[in-house]
Order: structure tokens, then C-alpha cells, then sequence
């Protein structure tokens, strides 16, 4: 029997905000455990919240970008449960009105040929609200400790309808939500800081059956590869299950990477009970017509948009801007170097081969510093006009990267530049046909292969200052009597 899978994703983001969702307190990762806690964050007597409104502009703006329904009133809801974690035992989150419905995210997945689009399709959503995150457990062998400094940091949950198939499409979806979240400068999207965090729903029914098959989540997805990998373990344990005779249970399972296999945590027979009500101590939220007029005017350009536009307008192949376009940092250092040269398929090369194999785990901030743009342009320039070899530019590029130096410096320094006086290696080229008759006469019976013997020793009568490609256009002509 030929089964399929219906998969729907939630997905925690952290909003960048500098403060918390309902207090003033600083949020920073990688501070001292406890240390960015206030008296709003522990739930102390008499602690009142107060709502971040740059949290629920960062929230309109998601709903804006993915194409939701925008709620025109949005109220706060009591989230009922018991965990160390949530400091209140009881979490601010948003139930039955949400600030945002509907919507989808268009994804990619990979294309039939190395250098053609995939094929985009959109995924629904569901809805996407607002809360605070709760704090973080450490768990060891005979204790568990807690840090508060994570607890009531802004939230958004993005939940998808039951729209996903594969593994490859939950890892398509991930990426073009993490893609254009970090555009619009919403979150950071880090998944090893915490920032992104998943759990899937996975259930699979036999091809043509319209009901759902029993539901299992799945829980410690701790990157998107991984959220990929147990979803497919998932579907084929799922599948062994059914066509061995057995039931399947509704449980949550953990995905543990070291061993590629999901665990039972807990068997879950029927939804939680959260006892969600209205919280007395916020009021609604009022989305006026004019603030999402002025975020849809700020909205940057989204990366598939982009990516459609730099294939059209700069005449890159798609191997290219499928690397430039996902990442903001790399697509804005590129149009900032085109500035200055107009050399876009150069310029692009030397950042996706180049500049990212210098980077290994170095933040893209980091490694685009190192060469400015106006730099990479200068040296772009250098390899177009032929003053220097291809050969030449690299190692070129990687000077620039280690000192800083300027391309126009660098070659100077260690007399890279080539040998473009057509005159000149005209009579030099006039000099190595007559010296070599052996490989002229092969050339001329047919055997290309003999120009090589040609041009090598022009390269080396010019102690390897000759361009190549000049030298081979040059013997061609003077051969082709």
C-alpha cells in the first residue's frame, strides 16, 4: 500500500526587540545565567505587564510579509500550566485572536538541473501570534537548573495547516521562513541560540484516503536538517508500523540525532487543556489601517523576489544567486561592489567560490569586512580588463583577505600584471612559429592540441606576463594564412 504523509510545522521565533515582551528588562544571549530578570519577569506580588509594541509591530510585519489577515483587535490570553520554566505558571499568549491569520510561504524545492529554479509552490498557514518565551532548563543526572533570562523574551509562533509531504519541503519551509524573517530584520533566526525552534506534527494515510492518519509529534528538532531527517525517519517508522500489522500511537517522540531514531517521551491521548482566559491585565491591541500602511512601505525586498531580479538584471545563472540571494548580508555586499564595476558574473564568482571558502564558521559579518567592496570591484575590474590572469585574481584575493591590502597594491607588489601589448607579443609570437615548425605543422594538419606547445613557450619567453588567452587568439591568426 502506497502511503503519504501530512505534516504541519510549529515554529517558536524569537523577536529581536531589546527589551522583553511585558517588561523593560534588557534581553541579550550569552549573558550570566539570571542576570536579565526584573521583578515582571520573576511574577512577583504586585508586578503588572506592560505590552513591547515594537514586539507587535515586528509580528504585523511577519503577518505582512507571508500574506495574512491582519486582525483589527487582538486580545491577550492566560496559557494555564504548570512548568519550572514559566516563572507565573502560567504563560501571555494569544488564543482565539490572534494578531495574525491565514497567510503561506512560498518555497523552493530543488530543481531538476544544477543550474534551473526548483519548483515553488506555497505552504499555509494557519496562524502566527504573539507570547513570551519562557525560561531555559539545564537538566543533569540528580538536578535541574534554571535560567530566567530567556523567560518572557518576545515570541511568535508561526503554525502551518497540514500542508507539508516530505522532509525535503519541511526543510524548504524552514529555510524560506528563516530567509525572510531575517530580511525584514525580525529575528536572527539562530537555531544553535535558541532563536528558531520547531516542532512537527507527522501523520501518514494511505494514497486517496481523505481522513487523517493518528498524529505524532516530534520534538527536539534542534536544527533544520534535523527537523528534515526525523520527519523522514518518522514517515518510514509510521509505514513499517501499518504494514506490519500495528496501530499507530498519538504520542510525542524525540528525535535524537546521534542515532538517527525518534524515542517515546509520552503517549498523548487527547489535547491539552490549557485553560486559556482573557488576561485581566492587558488590554486589546488596536491595529490601525495607517501602521500596516507604513510597514508594507518599509518592507524590504524579499529574497525569491530578488533572486528573480539579479538572474534578469545582472545575468547571473541560478548556481549563483541561489547562493547570493538567501543571505541578506552577501546579496547587499554584492550590489555595493557592482557599484563600482560593472562586472556583476566576476564580482559574483569571487564571492560564492572565494570570499565563502575563506569564511568556514566565520559570521558572513565578519568575513564580508575583510574585503571591502569597493575593493573586490578593484580587483574585479583587474581580471576583466585581462591585467591580471584568473589564476592571478585568486591568489590576489586571498592577499587581500589576510592584509587588508588593495588589489592594485598587491599586484604592483608582486608584478602580476600581464602583458597586454598586442605588438609586442606579435613579435614574440612570430619568433616561437618559426623556432617550433614541429607543432606548427601539427597545428596545421588538424591536431589543435599542438597551440598549447605555442603558447607555452610565448608564457615563458614573457616569463609568464603574456595573457593566455591573448596569445592564443594571436598565433591563431597568424597561422590561419
Amino acid at each position: 500500500m502506497k502511503y503519504e504523509a501530512i505534516i504541519g510545522l510549529e515554529v517558536h521565533v524569537q523577536v529581536k526587540t531589546k527589551s522583553k515582551m511585558f517588561s523593560s528588562c534588557m534581553y541579550r544571549y550569552g549573558e550570566s545565567p539570571n542576570t536579565l530578570t526584573d521583578p515582571t519577569v520573576l511574577a512577583l506580588p504586585g508586578t503588572l505587564p506592560t505590552i513591547n509594541a515594537e514586539a507587535v509591530h515586528q509580528t504585523v510585519k511577519a503577518g505582512m510579509i507571508f500574506g495574512c489577515e491582519i486582525a483589527a483587535i487582538s486580545k491577550w490570553d492566560r496559557k494555564n500550566y504548570f512548568y519550572p520554566d514559566c516563572p507565573k505558571n502560567y504563560q501571555i499568549s494569544q488564543n482565539d485572536n490572534p494578531l495574525c491569520h491565514g497567510g503561506s510561504v512560498e518555497i523552493e524545492l530543488e530543481g531538476a538541473a544544477r543550474n534551473v529554479m526548483g519548483e515553488h509552490r506555497n505552504v499555509k498557514l494557519n496562524r502566527i501570534h504573539l507570547e513570551e518565551d519562557v525560561g531555559k532548563l539545564t537538566h543533569f543526572e540528580d538536578e535541574s537548573l534554571i535560567d530566567y533570562n530567556r523567560a518572557g523574551v518576545p515570541l511568535i509562533e508561526i503554525v502551518s495547516e497540514p500542508d507539508i509531504h516530505s522532509g525535503a519541503e519541511a526543510f524548504a519551509y524552514l529555510n524560506s521562513l528563516r530567509t525572510h524573517l531575517v530580511y525584514a530584520g525580525i529575528s536572527d533566526c539562530d537555531m544553535e541560540k535558541g532563536q528558531m525552534r520547531c516542532d512537527a506534527n507527522v501523520s501518514i494515510r494511505p494514497v486517496g484516503q481523505r481522513e487523517l492518519g493518528t498524529r505524532v509529534e516530534l520534538k527536539n528538532l534542534n536544527s533544520i536538517s534535523g527537523v528534515k531527517h526525523g520527519i523522514e525517519y518518522e514517515i518510514l517508522r509510521q509505514q513499517n508500523v501499518l504494514e506490519g500489522g500495528g496501530a499507530i500511537s498519538q504520542e510525542t517522540r524525540r528525535w535524537n540525532a546521534e542515532t538517527c531514531m525518534t524515542t517515546p517521551m509520552r503517549t498523548k491521548e487527547t489535547a491539552h487543556d490549557y485553560r486559556y482566559f482573557t488576561d485581566p491585565d492587558l488590554m486589546p491591541v488596536k491595529i490601525s489601517d495607517e501602521m500596516k500602511v507604513d510597514i508594507l512601505s518599509k518592507l524590504p525586498e524579499m529574497p525569491f523576489v530578488k533572486q528573480e531580479r539579479f538572474y534578469w538584471m545582472y545575468n547571473l545563472p541560478y548556481t549563483i544567486t541561489s547562493v547570493l540571494c538567501p543571505e541578506k548580508i552577501l546579496s547587499d555586499y554584492f550590489e555595493e561592489a557592482v557599484k563600482f564595476h560593472r562586472g556583476p558574473r566576476t564580482i559574483a564568482n569571487f564571492i560564492t567560490n572565494d570570499l565563502l571558502r575563506m569564511a568556514g564558521s566565520m559570521p558572513l559579518e565578519s568575513v564580508c569586512a575583510k574585503i571591502s567592496p569597493q575593493n573586490l570591484a578593484e580587483l574585479a575590474k583587474l581580471v576583466d580588463d585581462v591585467a591580471i590572469s584568473k589564476q592571478s585574481g585568486k591568489e590576489v584575493f586571498n592577499e587581500m583577505y589576510e592584509t587588508g591590502e588593495s588589489a592594485e597594491a598587491l599586484v604592483e607588489k608582486h608584478g602580476l600584471r600581464q602583458n597586454t601589448d598586442i605588438d609586442e607579443l606579435k613579435g614574440i609570437c612570430r619568433g616561437v612559429i618559426c623556432d617550433n615548425q614541429k607543432a606548427v605543422n601539427e597545428f596545421l594538419a588538424g591536431k589543435d592540441q599542438a597551440i598549447n606547445v605555442l603558447k607555452g613557450q610565448v608564457i615563458k619567453a614573457t616569463h609568464g606576463k603574456a595573457n593566455p588567452q591573448l596569445v592564443n587568439r594571436i598565433i591563431r591568426e597568424l597561422l590561419s594564412f
